[in-house]
């Protein structure tokens, strides 16, 4: 199965992991494989776990990485990487990956109801269960829509485009993807229409909600952290500002020693730092990856180390 998604910051991010040919590293978000195989060429006689909720990136990677015989691939989400560990007799990882989002694979299929490019049935669910964006739209009171158009997409029509959703569903269902991005499109004042494609900000808003993606996200954290070894590493690859700010107030949280006030002569609260960055900025695309792949401008890659 064809399951395209170039990886992004690739090189940036095998070197931030710092792999050591028999540690053992999780991929929890691998997609299409390329980080996952990537890591894998780097290995001897150590092992890759490679994990994705997405049943078709399943069967794109037992395919990929079917040469390997260090690879174990599992279809799970990421926020259930502690379990996971257990469940192969693990106690912990030299390191984690994290690539967050939709793959170019979801939203180049027309039939996963990702893109507002292509006419599809409206669904947006990266797992293919649960709810989907049609129910969103079409069975949420029109608050809670504009507040999830608002929350997760930093839309600034969001209750215009809530009331127009409403106002389109009481003549019938919205359907498909297209009939939606027309009724933002019509929500939007005109000159607003030329900043890019005025949907954009309400498909984001919709696929996260569906699939939790900040919940599963801070959770997904805090598991992949939790196993980690000593010196162990965690990089997360982010592409909107509501993930990266998740992603850089937990890196901070765990690097951050002695929280006594300033005047205090010596510490008295015993904090302890669990961690030390790796890169205290964020590490971002080069202009040539963007130049090769349009996707990738908004990546910022985080890196951390247990102590």
């Amino acid at each position: 199965m064809k399951f395209e998604h170039k990886p992004v910051l690739l090189k940036e991010t095998i070197e931030a992991l710092d792999i050591k040919p028999d540690g053992v590293y999780v991929d929890g978000t691998a997609g299409g494989g390329g980080h996952s195989e990537a890591i894998l060429t780097r290995l001897t006689t150590g092992k890759l776990i490679s994990i994705d909720q997405d049943p078709d990136a399943i069967l794109a990677l037992k395919d990929r990485l079917s040469k390997y015989s260090n690879s174990i691939i599992i279809q799970e989400n990421f926020s259930n990487m502690s379990d996971i560990i257990k469940s192969l007799s693990m106690d912990a990882v030299d390191g984690v990956l994290l690539d967050i989002g939709v793959s170019s694979h979801q939203l180049d299929t027309p039939s996963r109801g990702f893109s507002y490019h292509n006419d599809a049935p409206l669904d947006m669910r990266m797992s293919k269960t649960g709810l989907s964006a049609y129910d969103v739209v079409n069975k949420m009171p029109e608050h809670d829509i504009a507040n999830i158009i608002n929350n997760y997409g930093e839309e600034k029509f969001a209750r215009s485009i809530a009331r127009y959703i409403l106002k389109y569903r009481k003549e019938m269902p919205i359907k498909t993807t297209l009939e939606l991005a027309e009724i933002v499109k019509e929500s939007v004042p005109a000159k607003f229409r030329r900043e890019g494609h005025p949907a954009r900000k309400t498909f984001q808003a919709l696929r996260i909600f569906v699939n939790s993606e900040l919940d599963v996200l801070s959770s997904g954290l805090d598991s992949a952290f939790g196993i980690l070894k000593s010196e162990g590493r965690l990089a997360v690859i982010t592409f909107h500002s509501l993930e990266d700010r998740i992603v850089k107030k937990r890196m901070n949280k765990w690097c951050q020693g002695c929280i006594c006030p300033p005047d205090f002569p010596v510490c008295v609260c015993g904090n302890k730092p669990e961690a030390k960055l790796i890169n205290k900025k964020a590490i971002e695309p080069t202009a040539e990856e963007i130049e090769q792949n349009k996707r990738s401008r908004s990546a910022k890659l985080r890196v951390c180390a247990k102590l």
